[in-house]
């Protein structure tokens, strides 16, 4: 387990935005993880576990605290059960699903982040979500592993246990079906397809930056609120709301975390202004008092 000190965090979120963690510590397995744990006590700090880094922001001051990186990218096929680690990244996943002719998580191939991180949020596009398919989730809480079933992570949209409660996700099982593999591979070469033309594609984005609200007990896209508000474009800073979808916000490298704050709130009130809508993040923060 090698421990970093004062480690930059733009290096590892997506959004390449974030000042240093005071220690940053990758692990690989279960001991790793309740070493980390134990020497975020042993300092007193707060700790915070960090997927593939889609999806946060960091405080340009930082984290004066310790930074778990999930490394454990350990993947598995078992019958139509594929089990992956919390730091495998979602792309990989899919595609062992693919390779073993195991047909369901096709829409992931388009997923940035990890398992961990996916399970977390429940995250989903092109009409799929994570819990459609996930069967067990092995955590650590309070020093012990554990098993869930699916029923026991209280997933709903873009939420699950684990956003309210301190159990840290190891692995995850999903329950897939078998299918042909020529077919599979084509569902996933649509779905990256349908990305390249419905999202943008560069580096310097942390994924949606809200999540899509409900109206009249409907969800609708956020994308499309943002746009016939006529905010396409609008930069604040280094950042700005992305002219392919309004829902993205990128980085053209120079954008801090408070340029990234200020167009949130920008957004929101237009929103509520204009539209009646209250939006909310899906953008986890770090360094803002934990």
């Amino acid at each position: 387990m090698m421990i970093k000190e004062n480690e930059l965090m733009s290096k590892h979120l997506t959004f390449r935005i974030g000042g240093p963690a005071r220690f940053y510590i990758e692990v690989k397995n279960v001991d790793e993880l309740k070493g980390a744990l134990a020497f975020a006590k042993e300092k007193s700090l707060p700790w915070f576990v960090l997927g593939g880094g889609s999806n946060t922001l960091c405080s340009d001051k930082g984290f004066d605290g310790v930074v778990i990186q999930m490394a454990n990218r350990d993947v598995s096929v078992e019958g139509d059960r594929l089990t992956a680690g919390a730091g495998a990244i979602s792309v990989a996943v899919s595609r062992s699903a693919e390779s073993a002719s195991l047909t369901g998580l096709e829409w992931m191939v388009s997923l940035p982040g990890t398992i961990g991180g996916a399970v977390r949020g429940n995250a989903g596009c092109f009409g799929s979500e994570t819990k459609d398919l996930v069967d067990t989730v092995r955590v650590l809480r309070d020093g012990e592993v554990i098993e869930l079933k699916s029923t026991d992570c209280a997933f709903a949209y873009r939420e699950s246990a684990f956003k309210h409660n301190s159990d840290i996700v190891i692995d995850a099982t999903f329950k897939l079906a078998a299918g042909d593999k020529a077919t599979i591979k084509g569902k996933m070469a649509e779905i990256l397809g349908r990305r390249k033309t419905t999202q943008p594609t560069a580096s310097g984005t942390a994924g949606c930056a809200f999540k899509n609200p409900l109206v009249d007990g409907a969800l609708v896209s956020c994308g499309k609120i943002i746009d016939e508000l006529g905010l396409k474009g609008t930069k604040i800073g280094g950042i700005s709301i992305s002219d392919v979808h309004g829902n993205f916000l990128i980085n053209d490298g120079t954008a801090t975390a408070d340029d990234v704050l200020q167009l949130i709130s920008l957004i929101k009130l237009h929103a509520r202004d204009e539209k009646g809508v209250q939006l909310q993040e899906e953008i986890q923060l770090i360094g803002y008092g934990e």
